[in-house]
């Protein structure tokens, strides 16, 4: 039976994720998980494609608190309430405009303008935020691209390393592609076959593909660019039928507000 085999989060959108041994979900997703977005002056957003500094960026949700830091630009501490004090800032993702985000703090902005050399502002979601999921009117999501979670098997990793690997490439890291659930004990490509799944005591509805975007060419510690892979690759049988774009993982939207994920859960496919 495919069995969790690990999770992670990412509570700043486009920076460093990190593995727990135990998430929890909320209405969002993963409970923490990209909750925080940085943005310019008018609330567009930052992210790698754009900004390809915020790799370097490690932010830990620890004691209350956000701790973010980067070598050479010093370290912040935010607290994971938000400050009713201050006004709301109107952000977006992707097609999704007029997103209502609560501003964080002076010192947040200080340390992203000058990681970033340009005016830049640490965003959160708030109280006033809300963002269907696409096709999904009951469910919210935060500043993740699209849906609140994103599975990948480790066979399909194999698969797409095995693939470049024939070709002369070196293999990549499950990092490029930025999942919350790792599968383990299933065939390469299963997550694509799924409709529900259930682990613990959570049920999971499959949202479609994940499209892939210059990112997974990024070094996923530096967001130096590493070349045209693992894109070229995935473009000879990843083809995305609606798009140019290639896909790889699954998106997925979870069917409670709540619950709790382990690692080593059994993953039940129920359809």
């Amino acid at each position: 039976m495919p069995r969790l085999s690990r999770l992670r989060v990412y509570p700043i959108k486009s920076c460093r994720g990190y593995d727990l041994a135990t998430a929890h979900l909320d209405s969002l997703g993963m409970a923490g998980d990209r909750r925080y977005q940085v943005v310019g002056p008018t609330g567009k957003p930052f992210t790698q494609r754009n900004q390809p500094r915020l790799a370097r960026v490690t932010a830990v949700r620890r004691d209350d608190h956000l701790h973010i830091s980067s070598d050479g630009f010093g370290q912040v501490e935010l607290p994971l309430i938000e400050s009713l004090d201050r006004a709301p800032i109107t952000t977006e993702v992707w097609s999704t405009t007029g997103l209502r985000a609560a501003i964080t703090s002076p010192e947040a902005d200080r340390f992203f303008s000058d990681l970033l050399g340009t005016a830049a502002r640490l965003v959160q979601v708030g109280a006033l935020f809300d963002r269907p999921v696409k096709n999904h009117p009951n469910a919210r999501v935060g500043f993740a691209d699209s849906y609140p979670l994103l599975v990948i098997s480790e066979a399909s990793l194999d698969d797409l390393n095995d693939q470049l690997i024939a070709q002369g490439e070196a293999a990549v890291t499950m990092e490029r592609f930025r999942p919350n659930l790792v599968i383990t004990d299933c065939l390469p490509r299963a997550e694509d076959q799924w409709d529900r799944i259930r682990i613990a005591d959570t049920k999971f509805q499959t949202a479609g593909p994940c499209e892939r975007c210059i990112m997974t060419t990024l070094d996923p510690a530096t967001g130096e660019r590493l070349g045209p892979e693992p894109l070229r690759t995935l473009a000879q049988d990843r083809r995305a039928p609606s798009s140019s774009g290639v896909n790889f993982g699954q998106n997925l939207v979870h069917l409670t507000n709540a619950g709790t994920l382990t690692v080593g859960d059994n993953v039940e496919v129920l359809a």
